[in-house]
């Protein structure tokens, strides 16, 4: 059996089972949102702000729709710079607890590979040392190489999310917060050849 990562810092997902699933992968405090129940919970909201003081928070939703409301709604009350957001790549499929797939058509935090998330937080284990040579790109690069602004701008950021296995449906702030943590300037060169 594969030894858990420890993760230092807490981790928010949707649900019951994506917190079972990576309760396999990871030893750390992770935090179930009840999906759309952290909007209804006051208390839940001031004991993520609370939390966001003391510590960064990572931040794991499904790739789809839900997902994407959740994560944004997190950030309408998350400072920036404590929250480190991870995205799972679209991969088709159903989850083996449900009858049928979900409305995109993808798999969950839930339906991921053990590898996978294991490879999406092994840069956040304890003693890991972070890459200082990660980031240094802005929407001015974006906007230079096509990825914003012009009329195949999405093609390409889909192209690009999927060669990060990233999923294809981020924002464009969420694609290069998202490229910022994946890629130095150069690799991100790199992957536009």
């Amino acid at each position: 059996m594969t030894e858990k990562l420890i993760i230092d810092m807490p981790v928010i997902v949707e649900g019951k089972y994506d917190q079972i699933k990576l309760d396999s992968v990871i030893q750390a405090r992770i935090i179930p949102t009840r999906g759309f129940g952290v909007f209804t919970s006051p208390d839940m909201r001031d004991f993520l702000i609370k939390l966001s003081k003391k510590t960064k928070i990572i931040v794991l939703t499904d790739s789809d729709g839900a997902g994407r409301v959740i994560r944004n709604h997190l950030k309408s009350f998350l400072p920036p710079e404590s929250m480190i957001n991870l995205y799972i790549p679209d991969i088709e499929g159903k989850e083996k607890r449900k009858k049928s797939p979900s409305k995109a058509g993808t798999l969950g935090v839930e339906g991921m590979k053990p590898q996978l998330l294991r490879e999406l937080f092994a840069p956040y284990q304890r003693g890991a040392e972070q890459s200082t040579d990660r980031g240094g790109i802005t929407k001015a690069h974006l906007y230079e190489d096509g990825l914003l602004g012009s009329v195949d701008s999405k093609a390409k950021r889909y192209e690009v999310a999927k060669k990060l296995s990233l999923p294809k449906e981020l924002s464009s702030n969420a694609f290069l917060d998202a490229l910022n943590m994946m890629c130095s300037y150069d690799e991100y060169k790199e992957l536009l050849k």
